[in-house]
């Protein structure tokens, strides 16, 4: 399957919003999208599209700034929420190479880490470990090994004791 990944643009948010209620079986991944994208935390090269020759829409991953908050102040970081990719073309890959792909990016817009809430099987590979070996906690009551933290930049994380803190824009969407 050839497909290419890109940052979104509008006449992408009707694929976008398809993909994640095909792949959640739900509306609230595609409601959160839309809140975050209407937020001051939105940052539109992170919100990516895996597209098919065809210009069909394949899948989507956003990454948008949250807040460590630490003793010392808050720290803007970077959460990784929702990936999804239609039924019929996962375990092709596609969801690796948005990660790899939004990683790449959040390291070259300058950001040091990044957080996620999601399948332990899935994102260690990419570098992700449970965020409480850091000394992060999650701001949900969840398994420590879902809540994880990457450091984009070697020992980011060192030393900064504290707790994820979503936006607004997590909470409305329930």
């Amino acid at each position: 399957m050839n497909y290419f990944i890109r940052s979104e643009n509008e006449k992408d948010y009707a694929g976008i919003r398809e993909v994640n209620i095909v792949a959640f079986n739900k509306e609230n991944e595609a409601k959160l999208i839309e809140a975050i994208r209407g937020s001051n935390l939105f940052i539109p090269e992170l919100s990516l599209v895996a597209v098919s020759e065809k210009q069909e829409i394949l899948g989507h991953i956003l990454f948008s700034e949250i807040i460590l908050a630490t003793e010392g102040g808050e720290i803007p970081t970077i959460g990784l929420a929702p990936m999804a990719v239609k039924p019929e073309y996962q375990n092709m890959g596609i969801g690796s190479a948005l990660v790899k792909r939004g990683l790449d990016l959040c390291k070259t817009l300058g950001y040091s880490h990044v957080f996620v809430l999601g399948h332990p099987n899935f994102y260690p590979k990419f570098g992700f470990a449970a965020s409480s070996l850091y000394g992060i906690e999650s701001p949900f009551p969840v398994p420590e090994e879902v809540f994880m933290a990457i450091e984009i930049d070697k020992d980011s994380l060192s030393g900064l004791q504290g707790k994820i803190k979503y936006p607004p824009a997590f909470s409305s969407v329930t």
